[in-house]
């Protein structure tokens, strides 16, 4: 029996993640949002394309959350985006009640699953969503640093010339202008970026990725970036769907590690069947885990608008 997930948005990042995952092949896929019949047709639309692109899952558009049912995994992408001058955090309040309206339908529909949260500001939210459904930490976790990382992996290779498949990145904190991109853990081929490019260019690059989504959000001054963000949430979903154990830069539960409490906060994970099966916890100079503790202490002020 295939396994089967739930996008909650039918928006860019939703349809993206849809196609994206529907060209993966591993999961029957149901589009839920409020607009009434879009996600209808987004998602028969969709179906249509298999023929051509190779896949035959089933995919379909609802405006009724019980159609949620049965879902393995969760994919929250409902939610306000931000326009131009706005941060991630500016969203907090207006986003928390779209989430946790999202949430106890989650909970109601689909006890059992996993649930992935993209909407920003996305370490918070991701908190928030866990406080509301309850579920255990390890199968609530959030998409941040792989879609930082994927960012920081594209700058280096523009700045090279060389592939983007022969990029590893590593880029931890929260999922804004908090982030912590990490050189000495993003190589080339094996090799670390500061063996290959100037301390001030990485500063650039560095810069560049705290900055990717403002960047495209100025570009498009009707909304945020979903081109990215799906590609990142497919290749996680996959990971949790077919057990591949990969190691990403996600928004998890820390409860200790690297110093940091009661937060979600972008760490590097393994991620399988199991949701986030364990954290790794890097050997980092004092300097970037100064900023990575910072990082959370500035998401953990943030919690308190929230009420927590």
């Amino acid at each position: 029996m295939r396994k089967k997930v739930a996008i909650i948005g039918a928006g860019h990042v939703g349809e993206c993640t849809a196609m994206y995952l529907a060209e993966k092949n591993i999961a029957d896929i149901v589009l839920v949002d409020i607009i009434e019949d879009m996600p209808k047709g987004k998602g028969l639309d969709l179906l249509q394309t298999g023929p051509v692109r190779n896949y035959d899952v089933n995919v379909v558009g609802s405006n009724d959350f019980a159609d949620m049912k049965g879902a393995d995994l969760v994919v929250q992408t409902a939610g306000l985006p931000r326009k131009p001058g706005m941060t991630r955090e500016d969203l907090i309040t207006s986003n928390a009640k779209v989430v946790e309206d999202c949430a106890k339908e989650v909970k109601k529909h689909c006890p059992e699953a996993f649930y992935l949260i993209v909407t920003n500001p996305l370490d918070i939210m991701t908190y928030h969503a866990q406080k509301i459904t309850g579920f255990p930490h390890n199968k609530v976790f959030g998409q941040a640093g792989i879609l930082d990382s994927t960012r920081f992996r594209a700058f280096v290779a523009m700045e090279l010339g060389v592939s983007m498949n022969d990029i590893q990145a590593m880029v931890l904190g929260g999922h804004g202008d908090t982030m912590v991109p990490l050189p000495n853990y993003t190589t080339v081929a094996g090799i670390p970026i500061p063996e290959l490019i100037p301390e001030d260019r990485i500063k650039a690059i560095s810069d560049r990725t705290r900055d990717g989504g403002g960047e495209i959000v100025k570009l498009l001054k009707t909304g945020s970036a979903y081109y990215a963000p799906a590609a990142a949430v497919a290749e996680m979903v996959d990971a949790v769907l077919s057990d591949r154990k990969r190691l990403f830069p996600c928004s998890a539960y820390c409860a200790g590690e690297y110093g940091i409490k009661d937060i979600y906060i972008g760490v590097p994970i393994i991620l399988g069947a199991g949701g986030v099966e364990r954290i790794i916890e890097l050997k980092l100079n004092k300097e970037d885990l100064g900023s990575l503790q910072k990082s959370a202490a500035t998401y953990k002020d943030w919690l308190k608008v929230l009420g927590y």
